[in-house]
């Protein structure tokens, strides 16, 4: 007697057996992700950098009053024409001061600087420094 599947005409196979896709074959994940690998870190804002800022100059201040503080000795300074006594700390605290004004103006300057050449390059009608080529018609 032949069964049902014998009754079928039975054809070689030549197709290749298809591989098992990748993630079938590793382990599967973890139902719920971790809380904070599912969380999106915030992008840093103006208001939190100056915040670190403020902190920053906190600790620079307490550094430079200790500094003044340990350096209370009185010392002849010799200016231009002048000549006075100031403490240490104080007369060095006067000298940085001195510096960072100068590279204020500096760096002020070179802004300026800056932001001409840009509103130049930017304005459709700035100043030509060729006469306009005459129309063809």
């Amino acid at each position: 007697m032949a069964t049902s599947s014998d009754e079928t005409p039975k054809t070689p196979v030549t197709d290749p057996i298809p591989a098992a896709p990748p993630s079938a074959l590793a382990p599967a994940p973890d139902p719920a992700p971790a809380p904070a690998a599912a969380a999106k870190k915030p992008r840093p804002t103006r208001t939190s950098g100056a915040w670190i800022a403020v902190l920053v100059a906190i600790v620079v201040l307490v550094f430079l009053l200790v500094f003044i503080l340990q350096n209370g000795e009185n010392t002849t300074i010799h200016f231009l024409w002048g000549q006075f006594s100031l403490p240490l700390g104080v007369a060095m605290l006067f000298g940085a001061i001195g510096g960072a004004v100068l590279v204020a103006v500096v760096g002020a300057a070179r802004i300026l600087q800056l932001r001409r050449q840009a509103k130049r390059a930017t304005t459709p009608n700035g100043p030509s420094t060729s006469s306009p080529a005459p129309r063809e018609s």
